[in-house]
């Protein structure tokens, strides 16, 4: 953390990641450790020592001994019989000088969940703490066991249950599930086995080699179990299926399906009945065979069951939380019990996978259901960005779930959306990645090469040059020039504008309707003017005595008014700005935050970061990331690179920005 950063930090005050302790008397013995805890076990944060809270906020006061704090500090890190984990590294601990009073600052890495709990007093049940918000709260003992059972490298679903027997089996399930694997693989030994047989194959039946004890276990109980022996066996189980489809606020959902005694609520039934309502009504055209496994089917049928599998197959089904599937009127959402195995980035690169029931997995795949090589989110995000509409994933890490979010909202203004598709037509739903580079492509710039659209695809240039031609043959271009200097442009159209591709305010309004459920109970999602912030309207861009740029000033401040005159924006409205702000120049934080009326820590921290990790910025020093000057200007190319090419390739739990959509609690 650099200077301005902790001074901006501390006129902010405390949050869900920066704890300050005085530390006048010492070393803050116990509460510091109970932050340790707490911010390992959440998503990491920082503790400053020499930092005073006073009536009107905060203050830096400085510590006396600061060698002496941190030995004390090292010492009680390094000793398991005060934190069960050494989750900090040298690189994490420094001081800084303010004027001449010195502070201690220790960054808490987030744990990995083989890390986790990271508890203190060697004591997992009463020692093992979380953040929410500014505040260190004790664990319950069902966070610490579910914590333990993550960290845990066996499976979780392996678990053999006694008392259980093939009679807690619902024989109809396993005869469905018999019907479509022969139908799919008519051929397959495992369909001459009798049913324990077929259940010990499949994971749902096993043996303890150690003891000998063997029985039906969590995954067999799981997918074709009865519900009262489910219930037996996990007291919590509940499965949550809502449609909330009606417009009348009074109506929670206009369809549900859950535990109620009228049909036997295991996975393999839940997976049957809730996928059929999920594609119900998509207006995408596809064949249903008799298996319910469609032949010729979209992305977006495909993405809605690696989803709905995923979410089953991922899920801690011995939580106290529900797993929750909701259709809305434009999305849809998906909840489960459990954070994250793996990381954001590892999610969003695929080729990794660490399901906490792989022995559901191998069933659900003998359905030919669900991805093994960690490539079903990638096809989720293929799918939504073909359409334009942009999936969300996060963690709540205070309820320990993993939201899902795939809102069918397009993210190219409705104005430019329209324009293509009055050019396309009715094929407009069924361009290809490349086509719809192309023609987005085509708008931004006016007039393109095959070469300025090999900067954007991966495709051959050969394929590039079939796939102009055959846009000009439809009409849909129009080919100027000759040889190398063949130009492509949209029919009729003008100057291009550059901007056209970041959707203004007016357009998130117009779309506004689409989050309305949630909106309103979901202040967290929305971006805070700080009564705090160094920046405040006497420091703002109008007092600037350079009188050479007041053109640009005033140019920058409209652009800006959306957000500068308002309290409380979207995070979309605060991004885009951004990018609108920093088109045609490079702007520091410090003068971003001057025009938007934030922090610079603020728009540093929840903007400028994320964004430069999905490749919608670029720095001025790239060598230098920490030079004093660094500013930061649009890079319209990966902006288009972004939306319908690849997948964001670093995306970390800050990044995700929690809009109003899903709702933030699951029903209970």
């Amino acid at each position: 953390m650099d200077l301005e950063t902790l001074l901006d930090r501390i006129n902010l005050g405390e949050d869900q990641d920066i704890e300050f302790k005085s530390a006048d008397g010492g070393f803050p013995n116990n509460e510091v450790w109970k932050t340790v805890s707490a911010f390992a076990n959440t998503d990491g944060g920082y503790i400053v020592l020499g930092v005073k809270e006073t009536r009107t906020g905060f203050e830096s006061s400085g510590v006396r001994n600061p060698n002496g704090l941190l030995k004390e500090f090292w010492n009680n890190h390094n000793n398991p019989q005060k934190l069960s984990f050494s989750i900090c590294g040298n690189s994490d601990v420094q001081t800084l000088k303010i004027e001449d009073r010195n502070l201690v600052i220790i960054k808490v890495p987030r744990a990995t969940r083989t890390q986790r709990p990271v508890y203190i007093n060697n004591n997992p049940m009463i020692g093992t703490y979380k953040r929410n918000h500014e505040g260190d709260y004790r664990c319950t003992d069902a966070e610490v066991r579910q914590m333990l059972r993550d960290a845990n490298d066996a499976p979780q679903d392996i678990q053999i249950l006694e008392g259980f027997d093939l009679s807690d089996i619902d024989a109809e399930t396993l005869k469905s599930f018999r019907q479509r694997f022969s139908s799919r693989e008519p051929d397959h030994p495992w369909l001459a086995l009798d049913d324990s047989d077929l259940l010990r194959q499949l994971g749902g039946w096993s043996r303890d080699r150690s003891t000998g004890k063997e029985g039906l276990t969590i995954a067999g109980l799981l997918m074709f179990g009865r519900e009262r022996s489910i219930l037996d066996a996990l007291p919590h189980y509940q499965l949550d299926y809502q449609e909330q489809l009606s417009d009348d606020p009074e109506t929670r959902w206009t369809y549900r399906l859950t535990l109620d005694g009228k049909w036997e609520p295991n996975l393999f039934n839940f997976y049957y009945r809730v996928y059929t309502r999920l594609v119900n009504d998509l207006e995408l055209p596809f064949k249903l065979d008799e298996d319910a496994v469609r032949r010729g089917e979209t992305h977006v049928h495909e993405a809605l069951r690696e989803a709905l599998v995923n979410t089953l197959i991922h899920a801690d089904h011995q939580s106290t939380r529900p797993l929750t599937i909701t259709k809305y009127k434009n999305g849809f959402s998906f909840s489960n019990p459990g954070r994250l195995r793996i990381s954001l980035q590892q999610l969003y690169e695929g080729g990794v996978s660490d399901p906490r029931n792989p022995n559901l997995q191998k069933t659900f795949q003998m359905l030919g259901l669900g991805e093994k090589a960690g490539s079903g989110f990638g096809k989720m995000i293929r799918a939504w960005i073909e359409q334009q509409w942009f999936p969300l994933v996060s963690e709540k890490l205070e309820l320990e779930m993993t939201f899902v979010a795939l809102p069918m909202v397009s993210m190219i203004p409705e104005n430019v959306e329209k324009e293509l598709r009055e050019i396309v037509g009715d094929d407009y739903c069924q361009l290809t990645q490349l086509e719809r580079i192309i023609l987005i492509l085509a708008h931004q710039s006016g007039e393109i090469s095959n070469a300025d659209i090999q900067c954007y695809s991966r495709e051959h240039p050969r394929d590039i040059g079939e796939c102009l031609k055959r846009f000009v043959n439809n009409g849909w271009l129009e080919r100027s020039g000759r040889g190398r200097g063949t130009q492509y442009a949209l029919p009729h159209k003008g100057q291009p504008d550059l901007l056209s591709l970041i959707p203004n305010s007016e357009h998130y309004e117009s779309s506004s309707e689409h989050y309305e459920p949630s909106s309103v109970h979901n202040e967290s999602s929305s971006v805070h003017n700080e009564s705090s912030s160094v920046h405040n309207e006497s420091s703002s861009v109008h007092n600037e005595p350079n009188s050479v740029h007041n053109d640009e000033n005033l140019f920058l401040l409209e652009i800006a008014t959306p957000v500068r005159e308002k309290n409380r924006v979207s995070p979309e409205l605060m991004r885009n700005t951004i990018l609108k702000l920093c088109s045609e120049r490079y702007l520091t934080a410090k003068r971003l935050g001057e025009l938007l009326n934030r922090s610079s820590e603020t728009i540093r921290t929840h903007f400028i970061n994320p964004m430069l990790s999905e490749k919608l910025l670029e720095v001025k020093y790239p060598d230098e990331p920490t030079h004093p000057q660094q500013a930061y200007r649009t890079l319209l190319s990966q902006v288009i690179s972004k939306i319908y090419d690849t997948p964001p390739s670093s995306q970390t739990p800050e990044n995700i920005v929690d809009t109003s959509y899903p709702p933030t609690t699951p029903e209970p």
